[in-house]
């Protein structure tokens, strides 16, 4: 943190610790939600009970921005410290009572309906968590600056990444498969109480923030912050500008290269978990620098155009950048979806969350999916429920041994071949997609809290920076996964995220004003 003082940089770091507890509970989530499938859904159905677990991570997600209207008005009527002190202890109870719920087999029904509850209210208390934290920083950041100082908080998302990853791996290695997954797994969300105990200790001994203490003292807090921000067309048309011409686009372009990057090693491409990890971590390592370098440089040249650039690269590339991802890692499945075509001609086709595939196409596809195998996807045959093609192999209808056959034939590879994955080329793709991350993030934060007045700016940042992050990427993964199981094309689910990214990178060059030079005490 260089030119920055001791008490500003207590500010900047007692303000992240909320910032690492999110990203440390989203990791924990995202990596593990394979296991909670067959821990907290109906068994019987891998790909359905995988799809209810993504659909229950989003559910989180869903409720932030109930989280910014409750804690963005409280914010804005009382102080910035208090109401982000609240929100961090209801975020790192819920987190820790994750890793006490009973399973499926112990309790049924009451198991899935437990965990969605507590991530609705990590969800509920998340919508107020960065609001707060990354207003306080920006107003106490001298004019000129704020860029580099808020762009800190930025950073420590990358801090709770290592933590999760840390944390499971030495959970995983530890204790060994079998134990980790009956419940070893418990142990990553019950260390989030020591997070909560410093987050909260920190916390206890902050000053409110000086622009809102001086508002205050001056009698202009406003009386009614949420009519003023969402009932008042003014305030209004700036918030949904910001939620589709920035917030939006930062939330999949964040969520695909880091999250939906490590599914789509492990899930598709058949990598080992710990090669996956490190792979992610050394391109974090590489990447997490860029968040201050953007930062910083926002307050030169501006937010707009960063975050703009890196909305409409990312669009551009991610197929490519994906492409790539497969020869890198999995040669040997790049080399099979090039010489083995499969289709599948089917009738009586369905697509479900939490229902076992009973259909034959419905066996088929889930089959299909779990490999990792993109598929042509045809009329049904007279006479047949489905017809399966793989490699010249014709497969009339369903028979898992079959199939599994066939592909193992036509050389399908069953995992990735640690001796064949091209490190560099891997780690150089996955740092590309982190750097867009960090020219979308880095300067978010600055860019939200200067959009809007003193008087009602927490109540009017936190709500599209909560549904651009909370509802275009949270639900993400699961959308992504649906449409890679819907169309049978394993790349067909970077479609959300790249038509979401080249819509707000539109709209934010035509329609967003600059703000680095806001004076903030308006």
């Amino acid at each position: 943190m260089n030119g920055i003082d001791a008490a500003h940089r207590r500010v900047i770091f007692a303000s992240s610790l909320g910032t690492v507890f999110e990203w440390y509970d989203f990791y924990l989530y995202g990596t593990l939600a394979v296991f909670f499938s067959a821990l907290f859904f109906p068994p019987g159905n891998e790909t359905a009970a995988f799809l209810a677990s993504l659909a229950t991570f989003g559910a989180g997600f869903a409720v932030r921005p109930l989280g910014a209207l409750l804690f963005g008005r409280i914010g804005d009527r009382i102080g910035r410290k208090y109401t982000f002190l609240i929100t961090i202890v209801v975020m790192g109870i819920a987190t820790a009572l994750v890793g006490v719920l009973p399973t499926y087999a112990q309790i049924g029904i009451w198991a899935p309906i437990l965990l969605v509850t507590l991530r609705l209210a990590q969800g509920l208390a998340l919508g107020g968590e960065y609001g707060g934290a990354a207003t306080y920083v920006a107003e106490h950041a001298p004019q000129g600056r704020r860029g580099y100082y808020t762009s800190w908080i930025q950073t420590t998302a990358t801090l709770g990444f290592f933590l999760s990853l840390a944390v499971i791996l030495a959970c995983r290695l530890g204790f060994g498969e079998e134990a980790f997954k009956a419940w070893g797994w418990r142990l990553p969300f019950l260390l989030s109480v020591v997070l909560l105990g410093i987050s909260v200790y920190i916390r206890l001994k902050l000053e409110e923030s000086p622009v809102f203490a001086e508002m205050k003292a001056e009698g202009r807090l406003s009386h009614a912050p949420l009519t003023e921000s969402f009932a008042r067309w003014g305030n209004a048309r700036i918030v949904l500008l910001a939620l589709l011409g920035a917030t939006a686009g930062q939330g999949v372009v964040w969520y695909t290269g880091q999250f939906y990057a490590l599914f789509f090693l492990q899930n598709t491409l058949k990598l080992d978990f710990q090669s996956s990890y490190v792979l992610i971590a050394i391109a974090l390592v590489i990447g997490t620098p860029f968040f201050v370098v953007f930062g910083k440089l926002s307050d030169r040249i501006g937010r707009k155009r960063i975050m703009v650039a890196g909305c409409l690269l990312a669009a551009l590339t991610f197929i490519p950048i994906f492409h790539g991802l497969t020869h890198a890692v999995n040669p040997a499945l790049a080399e099979f979806e090039e010489r083995a075509a499969v289709a599948v001609a089917a009738r009586d086709c369905h697509f479900r969350i939490f229902a076992k595939p009973a259909t034959p196409c419905d066996q088929a596809r889930d089959f299909l999916t779990k490999a990792g195998v993109s598929y042509q996807q045809r009329p049904a045959e007279a006479g047949h429920d489905v017809v399966t093609t793989i490699a010249g192999t014709r497969l009339e209808g369903f028979d898992a041994d079959a199939y599994r056959a066939a592909l193992d034939a036509a050389g399908y590879p069953g995992a990735a071949d640690p001796a064949r994955v091209n490190r560099v080329a891997t780690v150089a793709l996955l740092t590309l997609l982190m750097i867009y991350v960090t020219m979308v993030y880095g300067p978010i934060a600055a860019f939200l809290v200067e959009l809007f007045p003193t008087r009602i700016r927490y109540s009017s940042m936190s709500l599209p920076y909560h549904i651009g992050n909370g509802w275009f990427g949270g639900f993400l993964p699961f959308l992504a996964a649906a449409l890679v199981v819907v169309t049978g094309n394993i790349y067909y689910g970077l479609w959300y995220p790249i038509a979401i990214a080249a819509m707000t990178g539109v709209i934010g060059l035509l329609y967003l004003r600059e703000t680095k030079d806001v004076d903030l005490r308006s």
